[in-house]
């Protein structure tokens, strides 16, 4: 079964995403220059944006179907979205903000432990702080967590370093290898950075102008 399949048209202004692809690699990067509607396809996949007409399966599973009047809301879609700023409620300790992530799932027991998201993400010394005394790589890594938190069907990382230092930047990708590594969700990134595609992703599909001009392995992008 195709993990990913997109048939979208979505117009604001004058700006046009028509786009078409399939994948079924469960980690994935979306490449292109700014502007090119990486994060417009972002929206469309997570709920935040309608498309025109189209349709999004994730593993089998209709997200949005326009002829089949399909639309299921973002907080269903169980799409957990880490945003290039962290997001995370500064009244809030860190280990609530985590918390919060679970607050809209099925009650029952859980397929990802708040035990193993701390000890993935090294998050147990900040779980009594708030958010303003952490820096931008801890504030990133709490926010990673509390999208793993929500057990997500996939995880959905836009720009996640670009408000980092280079420093924090190498941080936050040794733990997203981490979590890569560990397999515990399906993760696509969405990046202009090319090392960033080669240390996250088993494929890239490229994005311009609002279209995917193509797809390959990162083993295939590294060669070229």
């Amino acid at each position: 079964m195709t993990f990913l399949a997109l048939d979208v048209s979505y117009q604001r202004g004058d700006f046009h995403l028509e786009f078409l692809m399939q994948t079924d690699a469960t980690a994935l990067a979306l490449f292109g220059p700014s502007g090119a509607g990486k994060t417009t396809l972002a929206h469309v996949l997570a709920g935040l944006l309608t498309p025109q007409r189209g349709s999004v399966m994730l593993n089998g599973i209709p997200l949005f179907d326009h002829q089949a009047r399909i639309n299921v809301p973002p907080q269903r879609r169980r799409i957990g979205y880490v945003f290039q700023d962290a997001r995370l409620f500064p009244h809030l300790t860190i280990k609530n903000n985590l918390l919060y992530g679970r607050m809209w799932q099925p009650k029952g027991p859980s397929p990802i432990a708040f035990e193993d998201v701390v000890s993935l993400l090294d998050l147990a010394p900040l779980l009594d702080r708030y958010p303003p005394s952490l820096s931008g790589g801890e504030r990133q890594r709490v926010a990673i967590g509390r999208a793993l938190m929500s057990e997500p069907r996939l995880l959905l990382l836009d720009e996640p370093l670009s408000a980092l230092d280079e420093a924090r930047k190498d941080e936050i990708i040794a733990y997203l290898k981490r979590l890569r590594l560990a397999a515990l969700v399906p993760m696509i990134t969405i990046t202009h950075r090319r090392e960033e595609v080669l240390l996250l992703a088993d494929e890239v599909v490229f994005v311009d102008r609002g279209r995917c001009t193509g797809a390959q392995s990162t083993a295939s992008f590294a060669a070229g």
